[in-house]
């Protein structure tokens, strides 16, 4: 499946695929493909500062998230408990979910890495497609993201 996919009838699965294209984009080291669905968006993680557009995101995945031989993070983040608060009449919605980061390499078993909430506001343009408008990304709890998470660069 790709992003030429056919959106499921509905906001409802038009959103979910939306959030769940996050997760594949960036569970496949597809940074590009992670940042274009932030196009006209902004992105902020952990109460950073926040990045606005694909170049932004693109940019800032690249700088934070490790990846290795198979160019992927070896990351599977799982989204769980997706409330959506749809306003059909405004073309807008809103979401929350839950997710949960399972990393696992040759030296270091699968685990869970991390786990939080995303907070969504989304769009629907003129032809009736659902846009990603804001993420806030919101880790409650981390394991060992030595192998996820890039050292600071001072």
């Amino acid at each position: 499946m790709d992003d030429a996919s056919p959106a499921p009838a509905g906001p409802y699965g038009q959103i979910a695929n939306l959030i769940a294209r996050y997760a594949f984009a960036t569970d496949d080291g597809d940074f590009p493909a992670l940042g274009r669905l932030f196009d006209q968006a902004t992105f902020t993680l952990n109460h950073g500062e926040p990045a606005y557009g694909a170049a932004a995101v693109t940019a800032l995945a690249q700088r934070v998230l490790q990846t290795y031989e198979d160019g992927t993070p070896r990351t599977r983040h799982v989204t769980t408990n997706l409330l959506v608060d749809i306003d059909e009449p405004g073309g807008t919605a809103r979401s929350r979910s839950y997710f949960t980061v399972l990393q696992s390499l040759p030296a270091f078993p699968l685990q869970p890495i991390a786990a939080g909430h995303y907070q969504d506001r989304f769009t629907r343009d003129p032809a009736g497609a659902w846009h990603f408008t804001a993420r806030a990304v919101h880790t409650d709890f981390t394991g060992d993201t030595s192998h996820h998470v890039r050292p600071p660069v001072h």
